[in-house]
């Protein structure tokens, strides 16, 4: 719900600036200019800092997809950032993934010869030849 008002709000400016400085001072190339300054800047801030800000603070929606193959074990929350917990039967890992503000530094942790509580009924990997 946070997530639509603030892009009604967006468009609300892009428009103003469009009807204010174009129709009624018919200057068209500013008005023009200021609302894809106001729609740039909105949309990097919503990527890069609000998306995951009005997800967990205020309730959104927000998707994510396991990779082909993983199963899913946890997720938790570190400051702002999403970190999601898997477990990979074919290498025996449990992998950490963060989904960070536009992700652009994602952190990764993975833990060798995982064994997680509940993948007792999951296949398991196969010996390796080292």
């Amino acid at each position: 719900m946070v997530t639509y008002l603030y892009w009604f709000l967006v468009a609300a400016l892009v428009i103003g600036a469009l009807f204010g400085i174009g129709v009624r001072m018919e200057k068209w190339k500013p008005a023009i200019i200021i609302a894809a300054i106001i729609w740039l800047v909105a949309t990097l801030a919503y990527y890069f800092w609000l998306q995951q800000v009005f997800v967990k603070r205020f309730g959104g929606t927000m998707s994510i997809t396991i990779p082909e193959g993983h199963y899913h074990l946890n997720a938790t929350w570190k400051d702002d950032n999403l970190w999601i917990e898997d477990y990979d039967p074919e290498t025996g890992e449990c992998i950490f993934r963060e989904y960070s503000r536009g992700n652009m530094l994602q952190g990764k942790v993975v833990l060798k010869n995982c064994n997680p509580l509940g993948a007792r009924n999951l296949p398991q990997p196969a010996p390796s030849a080292e």
